[in-house]
């Protein structure tokens, strides 16, 4: 059964299809489509070589993520200058951070964009990208986004954001029963607390760690909480597990009396930039620029373990406005910018699983467009 959240959602989509164009094509030759019929030439780009892609369907856990030089790819300034506006759920989370550098730094500037970052939910971002009242999208291909594609939205997922560091123990928790141990835990009928409920990109690496221990995405029950009551309901008993995120899972890690049964798949990200009919189509070239300027800073600020840097965590930590200490407390996180093959199936399937999707799977050429950053470094497919 749906629930009445995501009901809500696929209603206003439903009804907002007209404004919505029709969706593009992920052109896979060495020239990609552009807005109103003409080709894009890609050509080599300085400083981004071999390593500055990977093919998409290596799913190594070890795949290192693509790299350019410090500094690639260079600026290629738009002839006239464009303001830009890209939503985010938040501007304090870490997987934010190349997009607040980028803005702190200037590189978004070099390129002849005036970038502004907006808070905004994602279901309620959706209309406005599609529609073109917003540019860009910072989040994921959730069910939302998916039930908009569906719907008529010409969105597609064009960069990725990040994978997680085989340290990190984000992911899911449980609190043991007395006599159980982490490997020995049975979660169907068990309750989840978590802050976006049904519908979210979890719910991929949510299903294979409740598939090794005895459940499934339909037997376990779902409470929705705020970010500050996920950990407080778990630790007082009010649900038997939860979601917990950086660095939020360090206050459990360690004691006997929880267990970690799994978090995102390394090496492949799980969200990043969204792009509606603007800069898909009718701007290319700004769309290029902003993926530029993007790579660029990840390529000099994110492309090892950043952390190991005092200096430039000090720096991040005033940026994003948290706590110096909370920031060093968890491993790095591994920038990638590539999107892995299959990844929006596997998040669609997780979805029906949920009862948040119906109908056929989308193809990935309705949810995925990796050409603007296979443009950007001057990987011709």
């Amino acid at each position: 059964m749906k629930t009445p959240f995501y009901g809500a959602v696929v209603t206003a989509l439903i009804l907002l299809t007209s404004t919505a164009c029709t969706a593009s094509q992920a052109d896979k030759s060495p020239e990609s489509k552009a807005g109103g019929g003409g080709t894009r030439t890609v050509r080599p780009v300085a400083g981004c070589g071999a390593g500055s892609w990977t093919d998409p369907a290596d799913l190594s856990p070890t795949r290192a993520p693509a790299r350019c030089d410090a500094g690639a790819p260079a600026p290629h300034p738009l002839s006239k200058p464009r303001k830009l506006t890209i939503a985010t759920g938040t501007l304090s989370a870490e997987y934010v951070a190349p997009l607040q550098v980028a803005l702190d730094k200037g590189e978004f500037k070099k390129e002849g964009l005036d970038v502004t970052l907006k808070v905004l939910p994602t279901p309620d971002s959706l209309p406005l990208l599609a529609k073109g009242d917003i540019d860009a999208l910072w989040a994921a291909p959730e069910a939302a986004v998916m039930n908009g594609v569906r719907g008529g939205f010409d969105i597609r997922w064009v960069a990725g954001n990040f994978s997680p560091d085989p340290k990190s123990k984000s992911g899911l928790w449980v609190r043991l029963k007395d006599g159980e141990r982490g490997d020995q835990v049975k979660m169907a009928g068990r309750r989840m607390g978590t802050m976006i409920g049904k519908g979210s990109v979890i719910a991929y690496p949510m299903e294979k760690a409740l598939d090794r221990h005895g459940g499934g995405l339909d037997e376990i029950q779902y409470q929705q909480l705020g970010s500050a009551d996920v950990l407080t309901a778990l630790q007082n008993g009010g649900v038997d597990s939860a979601w917990l995120l950086d660095p939020v899972w360090r206050k459990v890690d360690g004691r006997p009396d929880y267990a970690f049964l799994g978090g995102q798949p390394l090496g492949e990200p799980l969200g990043g930039m969204l792009y509606g009919p603007g800069l898909l189509n009718d701007d290319m070239d700004a769309g290029v620029a902003l993926l530029r300027a993007y790579l660029r800073t990840v390529n000099t600020y994110f492309a090892a373990d950043y952390k190991s840097d005092a200096t430039f965590v000090t720096y991040l930590a005033t940026l994003l406005k948290t706590d110096e200490s909370i920031l060093r407390s968890t491993p790095s996180l591994r920038m990638d910018w590539e999107i892995r093959a299959g990844t929006t199936d596997r998040l669609q399937a997780a979805y029906r699983a949920q009862g948040v999707t119906e109908g056929e799977a989308l193809p990935e050429a309705r949810t995925v467009n990796r050409t603007l950053y296979e443009e950007a470094v001057g990987h011709r497919p």
